[in-house]
């Protein structure tokens, strides 16, 4: 995982002071670690029968399509309100400070999917576990989540209950 690490940097106080922001930006820069990314994070799950692979805006769109690319299925965007043009549900979740939404098409997947999450990072698992509560409620099954970076010290998989998590590299 030293290729990935090496490719990702901190960022003091941003976005806010006392913050250290891991910016994936150099790995999005560079094929060989981009590519050996994909692969990792797909690997625990090629064998798992996923029909689609789910991504949240933004950076999951990235290493969400890419992960779908490698395993050789169709990908899923989970957006923000307003951003899709047909028919969605929708979840309402909380951050640290206020809330935010996340719509997916009500056709996107259905009982007959299984489905794996992808983000380019875990922190506190609001996210996710939002992501995961409209794929349940579509009826699909879940393969499990995989993020390039966790950090442990906010504990995020905790929010996402028995769901397997593949996290490439922990801070």
């Amino acid at each position: 995982m030293q290729l990935i690490t090496r490719h990702i940097r901190d960022i003091p106080d941003f976005p806010k002071p006392g913050i250290l922001f891991k910016d994936l930006t150099p790995l999005l820069g560079n094929h060989e670690a981009l590519s050996f990314a994909c692969r990792e994070l797909v690997r625990p799950f090629r064998d798992a029968g996923i029909t689609a692979v789910l991504g949240m805006e933004a950076r999951g769109f990235v290493f969400g399509a890419l992960a779908a690319h490698e395993l050789k299925v169709g990908f899923v965007p989970l957006r923000k309100p307003g951003k899709l043009p047909a028919a969605t549900d929708s979840v309402r979740y909380d951050l640290e400070y206020g809330s935010a939404e996340l719509h997916m098409h009500v056709d996107a997947i259905g009982p007959d999917d299984t489905v794996l999450l992808v983000d380019d990072l875990i922190a506190t698992g609001g996210t996710a576990a939002a992501s995961l509560e409209l794929a349940r409620r579509a009826g699909a099954r879940i393969a499990g989540c995989a993020f390039v970076v966790e950090l442990d010290f906010l504990a995020g998989r905790d929010a996402l209950g028995e769901t397997r998590i593949h996290s490439l590299v922990h801070y």
